[in-house]
């Protein structure tokens, strides 16, 4: 499901505009990511936390110079899903379609 499929389908079931239903769904990312960015998370009840993690420094490989690379410690963005959404997925599906018939 892609944003348009998402907008659409909460139109359909809510009867608010797309264009309403478009603009609530781009603030709730908006205020999601600027959160994040100030180090907040973000905690919604019975769907999940979206939190920044803390990657620590590493070595890596830069393949075409053959060299070691110092990757410094730096935040992610990451989403946990609440016990209750993992309860309603794992009960619901029972395989995935094939990646190629869903697009």
């Amino acid at each position: 499901m892609r944003k348009a499929d998402l907008v659409a389908s909460i139109s359909d079931k809510t009867g608010i505009a797309k264009v309403d239903v478009l603009v609530s769904l781009e603030s709730f990312f908006k205020e999601v990511k600027g959160s994040l960015a100030e180090g907040e998370n973000v905690y919604i009840r019975g769907f999940g936390s979206f939190v920044v993690k803390k990657r620590a420094k590493k070595i890596g490989r830069h393949i075409k110079e053959n060299k070691a690379i110092e990757i410094p410690e730096h935040f992610i963005p990451a989403f946990k899903p609440a016990k209750v959404f993992v309860e309603q997925v794992k009960d619901k599906v029972t395989s995935l379609p094939n990646e190629e018939t869903s697009r």
